[in-house]
């Protein structure tokens, strides 16, 4: 194996969903190793907050990630709220790179978007309805950070193949 991928899913999406299924697809073709967390039980604890229990999802990505940065290379990956959890961690634990689909920017109460100074691939929606992507270019343009911006809304759902594809780029070039 080349190294080890974790592919966090959106908020109220799961493990199996669509674009982080191609993502584990992409990853075992290139010879990595992956798995899928499941958030669903702390993305329903609506009353911690509108979003659920962003500080466990936090916390049960950086144990997983801190287990797999033992063992060897680590590249994490989400959507939305994932991508979000995934750049917060890899502030944390060492990462050989970051795959953040529709990254929220801004987050409410919670800080602002922030990730380790690795290679960061970025796929976002032109039309995207929570997330402008004036904010996600304004973002990625001061850390060089690989921007494949698309006619599609948040749920990049036109684009999954173009998400996968862009994953497996950054894969390959790590």
């Amino acid at each position: 194996m080349r190294g080890h991928c974790i592919l966090s899913h959106g908020f109220e999406s799961g493990p199996d969903a669509t674009k982080v299924t191609a993502l584990a697809e992409a990853a075992e073709r290139l010879g990595w190793s992956h798995e899928r967390p499941d958030y669903t039980d702390l993305d329903a604890r609506r009353e911690v907050s509108e979003l659920g229990d962003v500080p466990a999802r936090v916390q049960r990505l950086l144990a997983l990630a801190q287990a797999a940065a033992a063992r060897g290379p680590l590249v994490l990956a989400g959507s939305s709220l994932g991508a979000w959890i995934s750049a917060r961690v890899s502030l944390q634990v060492p990462v050989a790179g970051l795959f953040l689909m529709a990254p929220p920017v801004r987050m409410g109460e919670a800080p602002p978007l922030e990730a380790a100074r690795v290679p960061v691939s970025i796929i976002h929606g032109w039309h995207d309805e929570l997330i402008p992507a004036s904010e996600v270019i304004a973002w990625a343009q001061p850390r060089s950070a690989r921007l494949l911006l698309v006619d599609d809304s948040h749920r990049l759902a036109a684009h999954v193949a173009d998400s996968a594809e862009s994953f497996a780029r950054l894969l390959a070039a790590l």
